[in-house]
């Protein structure tokens, strides 16, 4: 039983990557070499950070790993 459940739950987890990743790159009116428009977003300690924070005084990286941190 506990076969068949793992199984099944690989099988979605795989349909959903594929499914993402054919639904293609997400619609932006930016281009390269534009500026990024203000944001905000919370750090790994759970402060409230901006874009604006950094500007003139470090370069800003923005990385994104899908289902990271999340338990899901």
């Amino acid at each position: 039983m506990l076969k068949k459940i793992l199984g099944v739950s690989l099988m979605l987890a795989l349909s959903v990557m594929a499914m993402a990743q054919q639904a293609g790159p997400p619609k932006t009116n930016l281009k390269v070499g534009d500026a990024a428009p203000e944001f905000t977003l919370r750090d790994t300690k759970g402060q409230t950070v901006k874009l604006s924070d950094f500007k003139g005084k470090k370069n800003v990286v923005l990385a994104f790993y899908v289902f990271a941190f999340t338990g899901g």
